[in-house]
């Protein structure tokens, strides 16, 4: 039975996409089975590991509002191991057709449910809010990464995000857990950067993954070819930090 994990963060632009497919290829090339799951209306994950989005039929909003079967919207990717269930911006209006579904905070959860058992870990890209798409994602997962950037404000937000967290495992999911906080576009050269740091492995102390995504224009690059770090350039810091992730996460989870 796999392990769902939702990357999350309601502050953009803290490298949630950029974690999900590069970690997802990660763990991949470790003949994990991995499925990403793109639960953003910006559908960056799926354009990131070399889906068209203009020619999907199905994705996980017709899954979610519709009912489709989610084994249909499963694309593969380039990488062996590793699928993805595409998103589209039609999700943007998918929060408010889903006001009146019943049980509307679980319709992911009953959805990845039939899919759990085909993948090791199952990886969700989720928005930058709270919404209800979000909450679904949290309902849905057995834990949640959160990515941090080392900058200045990097724990703006976490709180509130800390707070549903508390919330949705309180009322939708008990079993939900903190997988980690992964420090990202961390320079070592900048005093600002290692304070950041260390300001959040202070707070969170053995909650934050030793592993820390350095600063590196190949994960700025590689989506726009379609393509993970590690098959644009494998030997690169974004590449190699990614896979370090994958293992230190492989170890914790045997």
């Amino acid at each position: 039975m796999g392990k769902i994990i939702a990357i999350a963060n309601q502050k953009g632009g803290v490298g949630k996409t950029t974690t999900t497919v590069n970690l997802a290829a990660s763990l991949a090339v470790q003949e994990k089975k991995v499925l990403v799951v793109d639960a953003d209306p910006q559908a960056n994950a799926s354009s990131g590991l070399g889906v068209d989005v203009r020619e999907l039929k199905t994705t996980i909003y017709e899954c979610m509002i519709d009912q489709a079967d989610p084994k249909t919207a499963i694309r593969k990717t380039e990488i062996d191991y590793l699928n993805i269930l595409p998103s589209h911006i039609d999700l943007v209006g998918a929060e408010l057709e889903m006001i009146q579904l019943p049980e509307r905070e679980t319709i992911l959860r009953k959805l990845l449910s039939e899919l759990k058992a085909d993948y090791d870990y199952i990886l969700i890209d989720c928005s930058p809010s709270l919404g209800l798409i979000t909450v679904n994602c949290l309902t849905a997962a057995d834990s949640v990464l959160i990515p941090v950037q080392c900058e200045y404000f990097a724990l703006e937000g976490i709180t509130k995000l800390l707070n549903t967290i508390r919330i949705i495992k309180g009322h939708l999911n008990t079993g939900l857990e903190i997988e980690g906080f992964l420090l990202t576009m961390y320079d070592g050269r900048l005093r600002s950067a290692r304070q950041v740091a260390d300001e959040v492995r202070k707070h969170f102390k053995s909650l934050v993954f030793n592993t820390m995504i350095q600063r590196n224009v190949t994960l700025s690059v590689a989506p726009s070819h379609g393509e993970p770090a590690l098959l644009y350039d494998a030997d690169s810091k974004g590449a190699v930090d990614h896979i370090q992730l994958a293992l230190e996460i492989i170890r914790k989870n045997n």
